[in-house]
């Protein structure tokens, strides 16, 4: 009976340190919705963007894609996410949707401009480059070198 009541007083000391170090490795990699001002941008391909991907400016976490929608008018993806309210974006800033690497993770780049004004809660980003995937960087390079 001892013996039990040592080994279950062990496995609640593990269980506790396990449940820090996911909390701390959670909070380390900033993961989770960044609150702040909800902006949304318009793409004709996002190349497999996720709710929940970041937002970020020169690599920094900024924001969090909140949802895709599709425009059934001009059959756009629509993007909303939210930007930190801490973040001020001129009106000419340019949002890309990229990758981290061959294989890695998409995301949503925004590139602020020199405009004096700034885009508001509930504003739209309206310079857009929609994601360029592998095979189409290869088809371009195929057609540049078999063009005469």
């Amino acid at each position: 009976m001892k013996r039990s009541m040592v080994e279950t007083l062990l496995g609640a000391v593990v269980v506790i340190v396990a449940a820090g170090f996911l909390i701390f490795a959670l909070q380390a990699t900033e993961v989770g919705a960044v609150d702040g001002l909800s902006m949304k941008a318009r793409f004709l391909k996002v190349g497999g963007l996720e709710v929940g991907s970041d937002v970020r400016i020169s690599g920094v976490k900024v924001g969090t894609v909140t949802d895709r929608i599709l425009d059934t008018n001009s059959f756009e993806a629509v993007v909303l996410f939210t930007v930190s309210a801490a973040v001020q974006l001129p009106t000419d800033t340019q949002a890309v949707v990229t990758s981290e690497g061959l294989l890695g993770n998409k995301y949503l780049r925004l590139i602020p401009g020199n405009a004096k004004e700034f885009v508001g809660d509930g504003g739209e980003i309206s310079q857009t480059r929609d994601f360029r995937s592998l095979e189409d960087t290869v088809s371009e390079i195929i057609f540049l070198a078999t063009e005469e």
